[in-house]
């Protein structure tokens, strides 16, 4: 009975590992059949954006992930398209959309490997380090984005000791 019970709180106590580390192990496979993990990434800031065709909060804030995606070599993008049919239909919208960044066909075990989806739009930003800066629900512009950046890499500057 003692050995069955250390068994049972040794799986629980790796299970609960497990559940804490979270995004720490994802990984995804977009449309072009490159896999992406998170810790391909270190050293840059990584967003992952849950997305559908149909939600117009989603659309609207595409272009700001392009821009993003342009004007910053320090920052990477994969977006994830979700509750679609046609996987054919995402990608030719993707395109039309100029999106430059990849697409990954997404279903709820994908989403749950990144983090909990509550809605669409729904975004991560995983900082250099591999650790989730901010779960953002909701459409995300480019100024929110560089904003939360910009105050990430000044808390890390001013948390450092400075040199006597």
């Amino acid at each position: 009975m003692h050995k069955n019970l250390c068994r049972l709180l040794l799986m629980l106590s790796l299970l609960a590992i497990t559940a804490a580390t979270g995004a720490d192990d994802f990984r995804l496979t977009d449309a072009q059949g490159k896999t992406h993990r998170l810790t391909d990434y270190r050293g840059k800031w990584l967003i992952v954006n849950f997305w559908a065709t149909w939600c117009p909060p989603c659309l609207e804030e595409i272009p700001d992930l392009v821009a993003v995606k342009e004007a910053r070599k320090d920052v990477e993008v994969i977006g994830i398209a979700m509750e679609f049919q046609d996987a054919a239909q995402v990608l030719q919208f993707a395109e039309g959309m100029f999106v430059n960044y990849p697409i990954v066909l997404g279903d709820r075990q994908i989403s749950e490997s990144v983090g909990r989806v509550d809605g669409l739009p729904t975004t991560f930003i995983f900082d250099p380090q591999g650790k989730l800066a901010r779960r953002h629900v909701g459409k995300i512009t480019r100024k929110q984005i560089e904003r939360l950046i910009g105050a990430k890499k000044t808390a890390g500057i001013s948390l450092q000791p400075s040199p006597r």
